[in-house]
């Protein structure tokens, strides 16, 4: 695992020799490890199967938007973290999360920018936003503070703008970090009904009491709508979803986030809000705003296909799924959830095999963030979906590894005598207690998905 500048208490490594025995070698000394990215097709980044051809139509062109840069005269800024939704979600695939190579870095001194790339941003390393637990005077803060600005930019000659004081933030533990999560098969989760997530809530009741898992839904402070999008399940719709990155991860405002983050016009090129609907258009498609635009690719993007013979052979990944439920993830890791009624035929009455139960669940103090959101605390966070793991290189909410192992590893902390208990501590205890064979079985499961 590569080594990155942490705010937070490093995970346990599981094991400081993970290996794949020699046939020749004993049985005892065989170590599980994770396979690693998944080679082959992405089996990603598609439209949903059985679209009608105006909507295929329109998640090609949405791709499109998704897919491309956006620069200051177009409103990027004052203070943003990248310049497009596809260069922060794009492995394995369009759609999905940190590529291999961080754009951020080459991002840092384009278009003239004088940014300084942060420490904790690496070529190698995956693409992240950065949040302040505290603000100065000790009271919460819990929000994104940008890592680049437009200063330098000739759109904008008299920017004065400052990045953040990250290093100081960093000294004293105030930062915590987040990676994109990826939105195959969006539109799915979307359309599960409320009433869904919390009858599988109620499921399995016994199971998770005997192991310690409670989980609950975040809602909407307005209507008590469960919520389902993001780390902390904080957002409700895909809309929203789009509006709120649109202008917290590249500046941009839109009619549903109208207010420039940052009030230095100096640093503001265009008219605020930048995103607005064109009343003039001759063209359906062209009247609508570019958020409306990442809400429709989003939610006509299909799931991730999964394969059912590699890594390990179609009977390792089958004895990986048993083990995978015997254990207990299936618990919250909820294989697949139903959607109900949509006025979008592809989308209406589906199994969405998410792997996720969509709850906030605690964490325990190895994964804390320190940030509250909704009715979600800082050890809260949403069980992310697993479709995809495949293909995914790194993992965890902040992106601390790329090792499946120590992810597993990083859901055991705390202890139940101090109240601090992560749910998952019972079911990470039987996975380790499983022979090496059978955990590298469960290994091979999750990189099939």
């Amino acid at each position: 695992m590569r080594k990155l500048s942490l705010v937070i208490p490093a995970v346990a490594v599981v094991s400081s020799t993970l290996f794949y025995a020699d046939p020749a070698v004993s049985q005892t000394t065989f170590r599980a490890r994770d396979p690693g990215v998944r080679t082959g097709a992405a089996g990603a980044g598609g439209p949903l199967t059985g679209l009608t051809a105006k909507e295929l139509e329109y998640f090609n062109a949405s791709k499109t938007e998704f897919a491309s840069a956006e620069d200051v005269d177009e409103g990027l800024g004052p203070t943003m973290n990248l310049d497009s939704c596809g260069g922060c979600h794009s492995q394995p695939a369009i759609g999905g999360t940190s590529p291999a190579v961080n754009p951020q870095v080459a991002f840092a001194k384009s278009r003239g920018f004088t940014n300084r790339v942060p420490s904790f941003i690496s070529a190698d390393g995956p693409v992240r936003e950065a949040r302040f637990v505290k603000n100065a005077d000790g009271s919460p803060d819990g929000g994104v503070h940008a890592l680049f600005t437009v200063a330098g930019s000739p759109d904008v000659p008299n920017c004065r703008i400052s990045q953040p004081d990250f290093d100081t933030a960093l000294r004293n533990r105030n930062v915590i970090f987040r990676i994109p999560t990826p939105v195959f098969g969006a539109g799915l989760i979307e359309q599960i009904p409320d009433s869904t997530i919390l009858a599988n809530r109620s499921a399995s009741s016994d199971a998770k009491r005997a192991r310690g898992i409670n989980g609950k839904v975040n809602r909407n402070g307005n209507d008590g709508t469960i919520t389902r999008f993001g780390w902390k399940a904080q957002n409700q719709s895909l809309l929203l979803f789009s509006g709120e990155a649109y202008n917290v991860e590249m500046g941009i405002t839109s009619e549903l986030f109208q207010v420039e983050r940052d009030q230095a016009t100096a640093c503001h090129a265009t008219t605020t809000p930048n995103d607005i609907m064109n009343t003039e258009a001759v063209d359906p498609f062209d009247a609508v705003g570019a958020i409306e635009k990442f809400a429709i690719f989003q939610r006509f993007l299909a799931p991730p296909t999964p394969s059912a013979t590699t890594p390990g052979g179609s009977d390792s990944i089958g004895r990986g799924r048993d083990a995978f439920s015997n254990v207990g993830c299936a618990l919250c890791h909820t294989p697949s959830l139903k959607t109900g009624n949509s006025g979008v035929a592809a989308l209406r009455n589906k199994t969405a095999n998410l792997y996720s139960d969509l709850l906030v669940h605690d964490m325990g103090p190895v994964l804390t963030d320190g940030v509250k959101q909704g009715a979600a605390d800082g050890n809260e966070f949403r069980t992310a979906p697993l479709w995809g793991l495949g293909q995914r290189i790194f993992f965890l909410h902040d992106g601390r590894t790329n090792d499946l192992l120590e992810a597993i590893a990083a859901h055991r902390s705390g202890n139940s005598r101090d109240g601090n208990a992560s749910e998952a501590n019972e079911v990470v205890n039987d996975f380790n207690n499983l022979p090496e064979r059978l955990k590298q079985d469960v290994l091979n499961f999750l990189r099939s998905l």
